[in-house]
């Protein structure tokens, strides 16, 4: 029985391990341990029993953006549909709090858009927007703005939106 709920501090080991798995081919971006325990909040966790088998999280950005950020299953569990429930989780919590687009930065193309993720060039947002989010000192909004500076951890991935009901 697959149970989503909070992540909580005790589960940050297997949230490790788990975008460690990925992160050694590239298909996510490495965190250091200390920015998984800061962003806790943000994560979702997919439990079979004990075990954490799934991991997503979702990052507010603006008033009316968030990113869903590293989305995982462990590969054992992967194509069970654990992914699909997590990415459904996460799009409830961004609905709940008031942001109407969501933002991805993958290489699952396919997955993103069988949720109704298109993909998307530039930003989107404002001028005025844009300079404000140049202030944060987050990874994450440096790749969503396509800072320069983030250029080789964006290579390849895709840059995708969904529109919350």
């Amino acid at each position: 029985m697959i149970t989503i709920r909070p992540a909580r501090t005790a589960d940050v080991r297997e949230i490790r391990t788990l975008i460690d798995s990925y992160s050694a081919d590239g298909s996510l971006l490495s965190k250091a341990t200390v920015t998984i325990f800061e962003g806790i909040q943000e994560f979702l966790v997919a439990t079979d029993g004990e075990r954490v088998i799934g991991c997503g999280a979702l990052h507010v950005m603006w008033e009316d953006l968030a990113e869903v950020r590293t989305l995982a299953v462990v590969p054992d569990r992967a194509n069970e549909g654990v992914g699909s429930q997590m990415l459904q989780h996460l799009l409830e919590k961004a609905r709940v709090l008031g942001t109407r687009r969501v933002f991805c930065l993958t290489f699952k193309k396919d997955f993103f858009g069988h949720h109704g993720f298109i993909e998307i060039g530039s930003p989107p947002v404002g001028h005025d927007v844009y300079e404000q989010m140049l202030q944060s000192y987050d990874e994450g909004v440096a790749e969503f703005l396509g800072l320069e500076r983030v250029k080789p951890n964006t290579l390849g991935n895709f840059r995708m939106l969904r529109e919350t009901p």
